[in-house]
């Protein structure tokens, strides 16, 4: 997973900002470098792949009401 500067900046503030305040303890920079390049190795793939799942469902039931939205335009014939 590829983050611009900006995105990788925002992301070690966070990092710093949180073991800040929940755990009392500052980091460095390589500390927060690391926990950033761990967490994009092993958890960017499974978000990428849940949010490929709900695009997936979310299609799927567009498809759905599109199937029932077509027949309902057909005609009677008595």
């Amino acid at each position: 997973m590829k983050l611009s500067d900006e995105q990788k900046k925002q992301l070690a503030q966070e990092v710093r900002a949180f073991y800040l305040d929940v755990r009392g303890e500052e980091i460095g920079i390589i500390e927060e470098q690391q926990i950033i390049d761990l967490f994009c190795e092993y958890m960017a793939p499974i978000v990428y792949n849940r949010a490929l799942d709900d695009a997936q469902r979310f299609f799927k039931m567009q498809m759905d009401n599109l199937e029932a939205d077509f027949y309902l335009l057909y005609k009677n014939m008595r």
